[in-house]
């Protein structure tokens, strides 16, 4: 059996060589894409947090008020309001109206 020294010689054809350097080459651009797209997949889930969070202060702050109205939720309140003055007053007018036709 022949020993490997630094004078040993190794002898590829060049079919052998050209499918190593494509074989290295498609490691390498596997490698380089699932780099990227475990990069684009922490940003993405960067994002989803932030959007969770802006979604829970929403969430908790909208009903309180504390970010505002929007201006058909003040056209709706204020018709409300209109409509139980009237409320109000009609109820005033049934009980005058029950009060004369207790007298006759």
């Amino acid at each position: 059996m022949e020993e490997i020294n630094k004078e040993s010689k190794v002898s590829l054809d060049l079919k052998a060589v050209i499918s190593a350097v494509i074989g290295i080459i498609s490691i390498a651009g596997v490698w380089f894409t699932l780099t990227a797209e475990i990069a684009q997949l922490q940003l993405d889930v960067v994002r989803m947090q932030d959007a969770v969070k802006l979604n829970e202060e929403f969430r908790v702050k909208w009903p309180r008020g504390e970010m505002g109205a929007l201006p058909d939720d003040a056209k709706q309140d204020l018709r409300i309001q209109y409509l139980q003055d009237d409320v109000e007053n009609l109820k005033e007018v049934v009980k005058t109206l029950e009060i004369d036709n207790a007298k006759k």
